[in-house]
């Protein structure tokens, strides 16, 4: 291992169990609310059941809440929440009634809610002192202006730059040239890191049609890739072709026009071809020829990375054919603003001869597959996913534990709702052997339980509800009283089939029930329009109760997803072979609210 710093000190494994407890003091009474699905909301009495204050007192509460930490920061809370035992979490006032177990006090349920928070517990190891550690003097190996977001949506540009200079860091610092990258998707990640990084990557995903669809983009890729390296080639070296072009443009401007006129003439018989000069508009073909000199002569110098310096010249989705970007809605720069000129360098750029550094795959990974059978050249490699769906995401820690090529590993988990969970129905026979959660001992031995619709509700952004984005209280408030009317008017209490996202096509409640009825195979003619409207009616006045409960399931998401990497953190803890492991806050969460990486490196053989 080419250790540059020594990494980060990270919480021991005592005291995260410490922490772990903490939480769990809290989560016995809240996960009820968590556990409370939004559609059996008015036919199974659900805040009646669970609350005690009227929704405006709760809704008041959560606000002033919100605001006074926002005034006060939580330095102020601190002295709360600091414990002798060191789990960072103390008694708090009351929040629940101990007989009817309904909740009393919004203000200790957000209080304690916000101090059992990742954030908060003081278990997040900062992204920029670990990339300092991993780096020490040496500097990042590519230039900086070259930026994803060229070729992918926003969301996806801003995941794949962070995590891929991360990736490109840890592989440095363990002197490590493969990739594995576990649910690899389109092969966003996959691509950048091969592309930018020159790392050797085999992109992993169980779909077939992804792993076509990510080599035939990355082909594309590759195809154009070369014509920006080499421009960016001729940047380093001083910029002596752009510089000759526009020392000579003023001497050669006549000259153009007459090369303007003369190939005018000469495409009379309409003959579809490109002249070069339409690369550099304005130049002259002399002046276009010594470029091509320039490049030529580069092309034969060894390929030195770290000399590399990408400068905006061209811009890189001036290189790419229309087909491999994203759609034009998700792209920075809108395809109609594209000029003839970058059309035409899109369509002339030569093939590339270099060998094919990322390798898509398709393959079912669980827990014990045998990566020797999937990757014939198997060496010391890294180990990465971003955004793992489900039970790939502790599968992934566990690839990593057993396998010993294995060196490190960065994960960033999602789909907490599609884990699997050893103790939610223990009275059903399962031979399930590796289950998604727990993983960590001490949980296991609690045989602790969240429920599914507490990980579906671990998946709410906090962030985004804070910023007026990601909870539509209308949509939730329709399903809701459709649920009554399905189970008055069908006799129906439990229904397999969903509704699906329907609202957003619908200009009304009347509408909305029409279409969801109809989708789940109920006649719809069997219900008269006044008969509809009186239930939307009858619940309208109590939309309010909806809104307030969805707050306190929100608030209450991170401490959800708090215990689920908490314990994948205390899993690679007990791992005796691991030298070092920590949970890092990878991304900006309004942009991409899974935003948390699971990184460990194992001990030097």
């Amino acid at each position: 291992m080419a250790a540059f710093c020594p990494l980060p000190v990270t919480q021991d494994l005592p005291t995260l169990r410490a922490k772990l407890q903490g939480l769990l003091r809290f989560l016995r009474d809240a996960l009820s609310i968590s556990n409370a699905h939004t559609v059996d909301f008015y036919t199974e009495s659900v805040w009646e059941r669970l609350v005690d204050l009227s929704p405006e007192t709760v809704l008041t509460a959560l606000k002033s809440a919100a605001t006074a930490r926002a005034e006060a920061g939580l330095s102020e809370a601190r002295p709360l929440v600091e414990s002798e035992n060191g789990s960072g979490i103390t008694d708090f006032p009351r929040m629940f009634c101990e007989t009817s177990q309904r909740l009393v006090n919004v203000e200790a349920f957000a209080l304690a809610a916000k101090c059992c928070s990742i954030q908060n517990l003081g278990i997040c190891t900062p992204l920029e002192q670990l990339l300092i550690a991993l780096r020490g003097n040496k500097r990042q190996r590519t230039g900086e202006n070259l930026k994803p977001n060229e070729f992918m949506n926003t969301k996806k540009s801003h995941e794949v730059q962070t995590m891929s200079e991360l990736i490109c860091s840890i592989a440095d610092y363990c002197g490590i040239k493969q990739v594995i990258d576990l649910g690899s998707g389109k092969g966003y990640l996959s691509s950048f890191l091969s592309l930018k990084y020159g790392l050797n990557v085999y992109g992993i995903d169980s779909s077939n049609s992804n792993t076509h669809g990510a080599k035939e983009r990355n082909r594309k890729l590759k195809k154009h890739w070369k014509l920006y390296r080499t421009q960016s080639r001729v940047d380093a070296n001083g910029g002596l072709a752009l510089k000759m072009a526009k020392e000579k443009k003023v001497q050669n401007e006549m000259k153009y026009k007459a090369d303007t006129e003369k190939v005018c003439n000469n495409n009379s018989a309409k003959q579809e071809k490109v002249s070069t000069s339409d690369f550099l508009p304005g130049h002259s073909g002399s002046v276009i020829s010594d470029i091509r000199i320039q490049m030529e002569n580069l092309q034969t110098q060894p390929y030195e990375e770290e000399n590399l310096c990408f400068v905006n010249a061209f811009s890189l989705i001036d290189f790419l054919p229309v087909d491999a970007v994203e759609p034009i809605s998700s792209l920075q720069i809108p395809n109609a603003e594209m000029s003839e000129a970058a059309r035409g360098r899109r369509r002339m750029v030569p093939q590339s001869n270099e060998s094919n550094i990322y390798s898509p795959l398709t393959s079912f990974i669980t827990a014990d597959s045998e990566l020797h059978d999937i990757i014939k050249d198997l060496e010391d490699c890294l180990m990465v996913g971003l955004h793992t769906c489900g039970d790939l995401a502790p599968n992934t820690l566990r690839i990593f534990t057993s396998k010993s090529e294995i060196k490190g590993v960065c994960s960033v988990g999602c789909c907490y709702h599609l884990l699997s969970e050893e103790f939610e129905n223990e009275h059903k026979e399962c031979t399930e052997e590796k289950w998604g959660f727990p993983m960590c001992q001490y949980l296991k031995e609690e045989r602790w339980c969240c429920g599914h619709n507490a990980r579906m509700s671990a998946c709410l952004a906090l962030e985004r509800v804070a910023i007026g984005q990601g909870l539509s209280t209308e949509s939730l408030f329709y399903r809701a009283v459709l649920q009554d009317i399905i189970k008055d008017c069908y006799g129906i209490t439990k229904c397999n089939q969903h509704v699906g996202k329907i609202y957003s096509k619908c200009s009304s409640f009347l509408d909305y029930v029409r279409k969801s009825l109809k989708k789940l195979g109920l006649d719809e003619t069997k219900l008269p329009e006044n008969t509809i409207l009186d239930y939307y009616e009858k619940y309208k006045p109590r939309r309010n109760e909806l809104e307030a409960f969805n707050m306190l399931k929100v608030v209450l998401a991170p401490c959800v997803e708090t215990l689920i990497l908490l314990d994948r953190l205390c899993y690679l803890k007990e791992q005796e072979d691991i030298a070092w492991s920590a949970l890092v806050k990878l991304f900006d969460p309004v942009k991409s609210p899974r935003c948390y990486a699971i990184i460990a490196l194992k001990k030097q053989q």
